[in-house]
């Protein structure tokens, strides 16, 4: 019981000593500016360590479970990588569907390009096809006008009459220098041409201007059969003059024929309107002498492949050129002059041509004409 009691003072005094030191301790001397300095550069570390304990990275986990119970896969990706993944793939979803829309706008465009194309070559398909028909019915008209022509020449043989004052039809069809009709049947020109609208035109023109003519020179024999019914007692009409008045051409204009033949190809469209005569083509036999239809330069002699075959082109000044084609020897040089009916070449069949003859054409700056007016 004594020890009991005194185990208790005991006890009491360690408490009473121990406050005491606890209440010595927290009296403390006051703290210099070196510990000040110390004691807050302490607290900006702790703060410091705590921040950079908050911004630690948030790590997410993608797990992937198998359907067959098998070893399930983890993959871990910190927060950046995932921003990062998420930011390419909708960039490259962007970029995707931006390629798919410029593909299938690009697709429609080539399409659509393709279409028109194929839309402007079916109306230029049809176009040619018009003028082709075109160019046929010319041909057709040209040919029922040498019909006629030639029905006419007939009439004024058989009646007595004289003959027409242009002597054959506008484009030099059926015309001959020689008494040789009929024998001779070569042609040519350059390779076949394409008629063009131009071509068309101007060939409708021509026989516009040939049914005038015609039209004109059929009411002369008209009038010249009524006089001769009146001088055989016959009432009628008196006839119209018709003789033709000479006139000086100049040495330098084409005047007369190349060579002595026949035109077994006139100016303008033939062959059923496929393709475009520049000149005409005077038939005869092979050898026979093509002359100079005014004085000139010679500017080519040689062979032309064009179709043309040995060629004389001739400069006669004012812009006006002749050429004589298909020939089978020339017998002139360039930079030759010539004069009005020399020999330049003999007739033959080189270039594209079915037979002897000489193809004949007349330029005026540079564009083909009729060369009948100027025979």
């Amino acid at each position: 019981m004594a020890k009991s009691e005194e185990q208790k003072v005991q006890k009491a005094a360690t408490a009473a000593e121990q406050e005491g030191v606890t209440e010595q301790t927290t009296v403390m001397a006051p703290l210099s500016d070196e510990a000040v300095k110390a004691a807050v550069e302490a607290e900006k570390v702790k703060d410091t360590k705590k921040k950079k304990a908050k911004k630690k990275q948030t790590i997410y986990t993608i797990k992937l479970i198998p359907d067959d119970d098998g070893d399930t896969k983890s993959i871990r990706l910190s927060e950046r990588v995932l921003k990062y993944g998420i930011a390419s793939v909708a960039a490259g979803a962007l970029l995707f569907v931006g390629a798919f829309s410029y593909s299938v706008y690009s697709t429609f465009a080539n399409q659509n390009g393709a279409a028109e194309i194929h839309e402007l070559r079916e109306v230029n398909n049809i176009q040619q096809e018009q003028l082709l028909q075109l160019s046929k019915k010319a041909n057709a008209l040209q040919d029922e006008l040498d019909q006629l022509t030639q029905l006419e020449s007939d009439l004024r043989r058989m009646s007595g009459a004289s003959p027409a004052q242009d002597d054959g039809s506008g484009d030099g069809s059926g015309l001959t220098n020689d008494g040789t009709s009929g024998q001779h049947d070569g042609q040519g020109g350059p390779y076949a041409q394409q008629p063009s609208l131009d071509n068309v035109s101007e060939a409708l023109d021509n026989v516009a201007k040939d049914i005038e003519k015609r039209r004109a020179s059929l009411l002369a024999l008209q009038e010249e059969l009524k006089a001769q019914q009146e001088s055989m007692g016959t009432p009628g009409m008196v006839s119209l003059p018709g003789s033709l008045v000479g006139s000086t051409v100049s040495v330098t204009t084409p005047t007369g024929w190349p060579a002595r033949g026949e035109v077994s190809s006139p100016y303008g469209l033939r062959w059923n309107g496929s393709d475009f005569h520049p000149g005409i083509d005077i038939a005869n036999d092979m050898g026979t002498p093509i002359v100079a239809t005014a004085d000139g330069t010679v500017t080519t002699a040689g062979w032309n492949s064009g179709g043309y075959g040995n060629m004389v082109d001739i400069d006669h000044g004012n812009g006006i050129t002749t050429r004589y084609g298909h020939a089978m020897q020339v017998v002139v040089s360039a930079g030759q002059h010539v004069r009005r009916g020399q020999i330049i070449a003999y007739m033959g069949s080189t270039g594209f041509s079915t037979g002897p003859h000489v193809h004949y054409e007349v330029r005026v700056n540079g564009q083909a004409v009729n060369p009948v007016s100027y025979l």
